[in-house]
């Protein structure tokens, strides 16, 4: 190379300390997508900014160093300046003392003073043999810290929380089944009973989303707010093959998106974090995740999903809308028109219909991306047995065996298959039971080896079925007509009371019209779980179903 040669410049790959070349490393990453953007909002900027602990004002002077760099690392690197007013005239040695002493001393939960600090950094400048800064350029080290840092290192998490933006990166979704969502609303509708078409109240929804593909993989619509039994029914749907249940609903409609999730991601709601929940993922290798607290955007998609499901309802008969501004003088009673049966075909034809539609997020329809999951990660394998996959995610009770069987809640159980575990009852173990609250006739009990659950029927078979809901309120009126002693024959006569009242009543309000329908609901989701139950599982004996009533208030897990 000769006199006459340009200059080659040393851009800080040998000369920046490692720490400031990760530093610069991170920052590219993050940097590089947003610079590649035409517009960069500010909720991007953002995120960015509680990544890479800098302000938005910072973010944006590092996209624009990008667009103007020719490619390299060291594009994002400041500008190296001689000094003067605003510069760094101190040295590296100097520097790396104020920053060790800042994040030692300043970010903390004593909250030292300014002063307290500066004293600080003097006094180890001293020992080092350094020069100790002015307090005014500790103070300009300190102001350039990020504010979120700074509150969440001296007030805590809380504190800090305000200062966030809404940023956080969700977890990312490769392939079909990665993620799904689950979340329930109550539906803008007002749905009638199918034996007088009178209203009856709004039902509740429960819906599971795959975050891949914005699929619907499972639904729920009942008459009971949401609780454990609607995540776990919900769950059943999503795993399952779901033509039986469609045929038997008689609607000419493909919905083959199922199988189980590799991660279920929930709210914190407590039916969210139930032992029975837990367990049954567990058992099915199902990973639970949870949303950060303060963080709903987590939970986006589901969200949005529903808003867009009501949408759609708002333009059936009998709806209520979002709000009552938006109803205005329509008679929502007046105007409903829809079963829980009808609704539930509606849906279903809503569902096939937002699958074949183009989505704004994929720019192309969830069923689309289902597909191309499909084929490129392989078929999603269903769960065969739909009547024993729903058993674990029933409630659990721990029962201990007696010489008559188990006793829960006043109400005797027992089955031959009991009596082996009768005679090796001594050993005074808890038996892992399962009962679903809206048929008590029968639970299910796990054998001591805890390899597979036996079905045990009442005691007494004549009994009929019956719901959590009506054996707890005739627990109820039997209290409040004094029986301190609550024998199990006194308990079915109250119950039978209690449906003839109810039968004789059953015009009357809307209330008892929704019992009514909620026993008939009942009767028709156990016909469609018998027709879709494997040859080798033989549908329960059976029941007087059509005078069961569906509990309202559901046992939690």
């Amino acid at each position: 190379m000769t006199s006459d040669d340009p200059q080659i410049l040393e851009r800080g790959v040998l000369g920046m300390s490692d720490r400031a070349w990760e530093r610069l490393r991170r920052q590219d990453e993050v940097i590089a997508p947003l610079a590649a953007l035409a517009t960069v909002t500010h909720g991007a900027a953002d995120s960015a900014a509680e990544e890479l602990g800098l302000s938005r004002r910072q973010v944006y002077i590092l996209i624009g160093r990008h667009r103007k760099g020719t490619g390299l690392l060291t594009d994002l690197a400041p500008g190296r300046s001689a000094g003067g007013r605003g510069g760094r005239r101190l040295s590296e040695p100097v520097e790396a003392v104020i920053r060790e002493v800042i994040r030692r001393t300043y970010l903390t939960k004593q909250k030292p003073s300014l002063a307290v600090v500066h004293r600080q950094i003097v006094r180890e400048c001293k020992t080092l043999g350094l020069t100790g800064p002015a307090r005014n350029t500790v103070a300009i080290r300190i102001e350039a810290l990020h504010p979120v840092e700074v509150t969440r290192s001296r007030e805590g998490s809380d504190a800090a929380r305000p200062l966030q933006s809404a940023g956080g990166t969700v977890p990312e979704i490769m392939a079909p089944l990665d993620q799904v969502q689950i979340d329930h609303t109550v539906i803008d509708l007002i749905v009638v009973d199918d034996r007088d078409r009178q209203p009856i109240g709004r039902p509740y929804l429960t819906v599971a989303i795959d975050g891949y593909s914005r699929c619907i993989l499972g639904m729920v619509v009942t008459l009971e707010a949401p609780s454990a039994v609607s995540v776990g029914l919900c769950i059943a749907h999503m795993a399952c093959d779901k033509r039986p249940w469609i045929e038997a609903l008689g609607v000419d409609a493909a919905w083959p998106m199922s199988g189980k999730p590799k991660v279920l991601f929930l709210d914190n709601a407590s039916e969210f974090k139930s032992e029975a929940l837990r367990r049954g993922c567990e058992q099915h290798g199902i990973k639970l995740s949870y949303r950060p607290l303060g963080r709903p955007h987590y939970g986006g998609i589901v969200e949005r999903i529903i808003g867009t499901v009501m949408q759609r309802v708002h333009e059936l008969p009998g709806t209520t809308f979002s709000n009552p501004g938006q109803r205005g003088g329509y008679d929502a009673d007046k105007m409903s028109a829809l079963t829980l049966t009808e609704l539930e075909r509606w849906l279903t034809l809503a569902v096939a219909s937002y699958h074949g539609s183009i989505h704004t997020s994929l720019n192309q329809t969830p069923a689309g991306r289902w597909d191309g999951g499909v084929r490129e990660f392989g078929e999603q394998p269903v769960v065969s047995h739909p009547a024993a996959f729903l058993i674990d995610f029933l409630p659990v009770i721990r029962r201990q065996i007696t010489r008559t069987g188990f006793v829960i809640d006043h109400v005797h159980y027992f089955a031959n298959a009991l009596k082996p575990w009768i005679a090796r009852r001594d050993r005074d173990e808890k038996f892992v039971i399962r009962r679903d609250p809206r048929d008590i006739s029968r639970v299910w009990v796990l054998e001591p080896e805890g390899t597979a659950y036996v079905e045990v029927p009442y005691r007494t078979i004549s009994h009929p079925a019956v719901t959590l809901w009506e054996h707890r309120q005739a627990l109820v009126r039997l209290r409040q007509q004094g029986h301190d002693q609550v024998n199990e024959e006194a308990l079915f006569r109250t119950i039978d009371q209690m449906r003839e009242i109810a039968a004789a009543a059953q015009r009357a309000t809307r209330r008892s019209r929704r019992d009514l329908q909620r026993r008939r609901h009942l009767q028709a989701s156990e016909s469609v779980a018998e027709a879709s139950a494997p040859p080798d599982e033989m549908p329960p004996p059976d029941r007087d179903a059509a005078t069961a009533r569906p509990f309202e208030e559901v046992e939690q897990w």
